[in-house]
């Protein structure tokens, strides 16, 4: 089984909110891979960071995507760190993979830079710049779709990824019509 889309992006691009919307128009299951890392391990992603640093997180974070992409048929929602991992990329490899990209402003508005966000703890806003630099390729390169979510509600952008799944007949045309659609500019 393989996931119908898995998607990418930095902290703040909207992976958990999108996914879970399109899991809902879709009628399937969300799969947020830091949100199963922590239910599996029993503490947050930053108390993972500072009690056993990031090489442990990466083991974790890694076994448990490579779990997903094979086990999961529904939407998954990767951590934005673990595309940068060679073995993950491998198994990306031909699958539908929708990039949610994002710039600083937008990023700053929804995640707030918090301690929560263990990257992003010491000056969050050039550090979410110098991730970015140093992700974009390899999020691009890995990519089937690039979705941009600037300015747009989590359920504009479900609906566009909704449409890309139904032109690529992964999904029937019948679902998109049984969802109500949000009103341009409608916040989720």
């Amino acid at each position: 089984m393989k996931p119908l889309v898995i998607l990418i992006g930095p902290p703040g691009s909207g992976k958990t909110s999108v996914g879970a919307r399109v899991a809902e128009r879709l009628d399937v299951a969300l799969e947020d891979t830091d949100a199963r890392i922590e239910a599996n391990e029993g503490r947050t992603i930053a108390e993972i960071f500072i009690d056993s640093g990031e090489p442990y997180f990466r083991d974790v974070e890694r076994a448990v995507v490579l779990h997903a992409v094979g086990a999961h048929g529904g939407v998954l929602a990767l951590g934005g760190g673990s595309p940068m991992d060679p073995e993950i990329q491998a198994a990306l490899t031909d699958r539908r993979v929708v990039f949610l990209d994002v710039g600083i402003a937008d990023a700053a508005k929804r995640v707030g830079f918090d301690a929560s966000r263990p990257l992003l703890a010491v000056n969050p806003r050039a550090r979410w710049v110098a991730l970015m630099k140093e992700r974009r390729g390899t999020y691009e390169a890995l990519a089937t779709h690039r979705v941009d979510t600037a300015g747009r509600s989590a359920d504009e952008v479900a609906a566009e990824i909704v449409e890309l799944l139904i032109a690529e007949g992964v999904v029937p045309a019948a679902v998109e019509s049984a969802v109500p659609h949000p009103a341009p500019g409608e916040s989720s």
